[in-house]
């Protein structure tokens, strides 16, 4: 009888141990995973920084292309007066339309001015437009002279050869890249508008 008690509290005594163990096992786990969690938590987030951007300095009258978020191309362009000056603000540019045609805004300095059909002489937006704040875009001219000026209605203007080349290098950031071929054959067909939608706008800012 007397080993049978001996045995049966060796045995409850092991149990008592092992809870014990257990519990402390526990408490380590949780104090390790509330250690990880305020590590991850302490850790700042960095932001992701977009493949291409672009800014523009109304003051300088530049445009600034940025590559991963290090500089790269620099462009004259015009921007508005001070009747009617360029805003400032962060957007995307969404769609470049090649050989776009111009509509007259519902803006005092347009309500005489007509229609101009893609291709034509008169057309104010050129080549190509990079549409991002409606009816203000980014946009080759057909005033060369006006470039490094304030001398538009709030638009971005740029020398034709610079828009395109613009064009180009946003389609391929947006997902919407074109080929040579393409682009020299919406060169030569002006009177065609062409619209490219992109799947991954790109960021703009002017300032």
């Amino acid at each position: 009888m007397q080993r049978i008690k001996r045995i049966f509290i060796g045995l409850l005594a092991a149990v008592v141990v092992t809870a014990c163990v257990r519990e402390i096992d526990d408490q380590t786990d949780t104090t390790k995973t509330a250690g990880a969690t305020t590590a991850a938590a302490s850790t700042p987030v960095q932001p992701v920084q977009p493949a291409m951007s672009i800014e523009v300095d109304v003051a300088t009258r530049q445009l600034r292309v940025f590559r991963n978020g290090a500089p790269a191309e620099t462009y004259q362009v015009a921007v508005g007066t001070s009747e009617w000056p360029t805003k400032p603000g962060s957007w995307t540019i969404t769609q470049v339309v090649w050989n776009p045609d111009w509509v007259p805004p519902d803006e005092s300095w347009a309500k005489d001015e007509t229609r101009k059909e893609s291709g034509a002489r008169d057309n104010p937006l050129g080549q190509v437009q990079l549409v991002y704040d409606p009816p203000r875009t980014i946009h080759g001219t057909n005033e060369p002279a006006s470039i490094g000026k304030a001398a538009s209605h709030g638009s971005i203007r740029m020398r034709n050869a610079d828009a395109v080349a613009l064009a180009k290098v946003v389609m391929a950031a947006g997902g919407a890249q074109k080929d040579d071929a393409w682009v020299a054959d919406a060169q030569r067909n002006r009177t065609q508008k062409q619209v490219v939608d992109l799947p991954q706008p790109v960021p703009i800012v002017v300032k």
